[in-house]
């Protein structure tokens, strides 16, 4: 059996390692192999591992965090699964830190470092280096690959999944000369990340573009939880500024507006450790009242602070900053999308012959807002079960969610792309003013200037009806070269998820609307989305 994997984080690299015993397995990724959002990951993986600690708490605070949406099936899988998943590492070599403190070493000799972070309510993130978690797993996993007989095949970009009697039979690429190739495969696993350059500003590396998701769109395949794209609160506030990651707050720093107040402990009880859409809402309010937000790691020993972020130290300094001494400038910033391609626990999607992991995929385990350092997790334990779910038959009626009902709805206009001109800067913004997308502005920036204005950290119906208006009269004219392939994906997924946002008239996880401020019990937890080309008919997924 030939299963070809597109994507080469954490999840891809899982899958290809795993399904190598079994089949032939050609792994292709747009960049290098490390390219991916992986090895930017800093904090580390969330994980029941401490005698203090268990699934059932993990999945606790999963459920907390993700604003009463994730899926219970999901959560479970990923927490029960967790343990194992990450033993997997440690007996690949992952260098993950330890510690010698004898009371964090728990009854059974297990003396991993343990960070926390928001709305944990345990010390569960195992990390490695300090904070370059990512870079470490990474490395290994990488190494692990080319040890076994997989076909690696580096900068060759996804263009469009083939489709061949409602059945995924392979995907066509951009070569690493730029020349159209196509692939044939029993199965495609689609790891392919993220879609943070939605965004003027991510913490997401350049390739994060959302390809796979708007590939499968464009297939036919259901798309879900579109609405909730988790802005991460602090990213380094200076032009090419990174992440800075929550662990900072999980060890002591705390943030304080202009005035030098601490302005979280008048917002939640968990101060800077609540979840991340309150934190970041948070950070936005205090910059709009005025000034800036600094993060203010000032009272941890020096030491310390060095020590564990070795990493994040350097980057500051290099921005210009001693954070041994004084707070450091940060904004929140596109971080993770939680929507994607809907998939089973075992990655299977609603179409047949096409499986999802990783953050390309909606499995529900999110829900409205991801859980801190859950990111990683999930690319182990789903991409494990994907590998071993490729060759098993597919159900006749294939359940994308297990604990409650899926909506699906099958959309007409954003089954095909729009070839209307880009409006002129003399058409009237019905918000107000002048439309800020002139003649001249590339598709991509006019993307961006849509989704950060329009369907940001805060939404309301009259900006998203806007939204939805000014990415339709965009197109992309010439899509045959990545960047043109890249964009049509940034169009195609904009598009919907303005959509899902206009749909969703409540506020829930990281999905704000200033219209409708409050969560609607009878609101669904998750809404799916279909081309109305798609087979798969309206209300048929469960």
């Amino acid at each position: 059996m030939h299963v070809v994997i597109v994507g080469s984080g954490i999840a891809g690299l899982t899958a290809a390692i795993r399904a190598s015993s079994r089949h032939d397995v050609t792994l292709v990724t747009k960049g290098a192999l490390a390219d991916g959002a992986t090895g930017h990951a800093q904090g580390g993986v969330a994980v029941a591992l401490g005698a203090d600690d268990s699934a059932s708490l993990h999945a606790a605070d999963t459920h907390r965090a993700a604003a009463g949406s994730a899926d219970v099936r999901a959560v479970d899988v990923l927490c029960t699964d967790g343990p194992a998943r990450v033993r997997d590492l440690l007996a690949l070599g992952v260098p993950f830190d330890r510690t010698t403190d004898p009371a964090s070493i728990d009854r059974h000799g297990d003396d991993l470092a343990r960070g926390r972070e928001a709305a944990h309510g345990r010390w569960r993130v195992v990390h490695a280096s300090g904070d370059a978690t990512g870079a470490a797993i990474e490395h290994t996993l990488v190494q692990a690959l080319h040890r076994r007989h997989v076909t690696i095949l580096e900068r060759t970009s996804l263009t469009d999944l083939v489709v061949r009697d409602s059945t995924v039979v392979g995907i066509d690429v951009l070569d690493l000369l730029g020349e159209p190739r196509r692939i044939d495969a029993d199965a495609v696993v689609l790891a392919s990340g993220g879609a943070g350059h939605l965004y003027r500003e991510t913490t997401n590396p350049l390739v994060a573009t959302g390809d796979g998701a708007a590939a499968a769109w464009r297939a036919g395949a259901v798309l879900a939880d579109l609405e909730f794209m988790q802005f991460h609160p602090t990213r380094l506030a200076v032009p090419g500024g990174g992440l800075v990651s929550e662990a900072v707050r999980g060890e002591g720093a705390v943030l304080r507006d202009a005035r030098g107040h601490r302005f979280m402990t008048d917002l939640h009880p968990d101060a800077e450790l609540a979840p991340r859409d309150v934190v970041a809402r948070g950070i936005a309010a205090a910059l709009r009242d005025g000034g800036a937000v600094v993060l203010d790691a000032t009272g941890l020993d020096p030491e310390f602070l060095v020590g564990r972020f070795p990493g994040l130290t350097r980057s500051i300094r290099e921005a210009g900053f001693d954070w041994t001494r004084v707070g450091v400038p940060v904004a929140p910033a596109a971080h993770y999308f939680m929507g994607g391609i809907a998939t089973d626990a075992e990655g299977r999607t609603s179409l047949p012959g096409l499986l999802a992991v990783g953050e390309a995929a909606c499995t529900g385990v999110h829900g409205a807002n991801r859980l801190a350092s859950n990111s990683l997790l999930e690319g182990l334990v789903f991409a494990v079960r994907a590998a071993d779910a490729v060759a098993v038959p597919r159900p006749g009626l294939l359940r994308l969610r297990g604990d409650a009902t899926f909506p699906v709805t099958a959309v007409r206009d954003g089954a095909e792309p729009t070839r209307a001109s880009r409006p002129t800067s003399g058409d009237q913004d019905r918000t107000g003013g002048t439309d800020r997308l002139a003649d001249g502005t590339d598709v991509r920036s006019a993307v961006q200037t849509v989704m950060t204005e329009r369907v940001g950290l805060l939404r309301d119906a009259a900006g998203l009806a806007a939204a939805r208006r000014e990415l339709a009269a965009l197109a992309v004219d010439d899509p045959r070269s990545v960047r043109g392939h890249e964009d049509r994906a940034l169009l195609d997924l904009a598009r919907m998820v303005a959509r899902a946002a206009e749909a969703r008239a409540e506020s829930r996880g990281a999905h704000a609307r200033t219209d409708h401020p409050d969560t609607d019990p009878d609101a669904p937890a998750s809404m799916g989305w279909v081309a109305d080309h798609s087979p798969v008919p309206e209300g048929a997924l469960a």
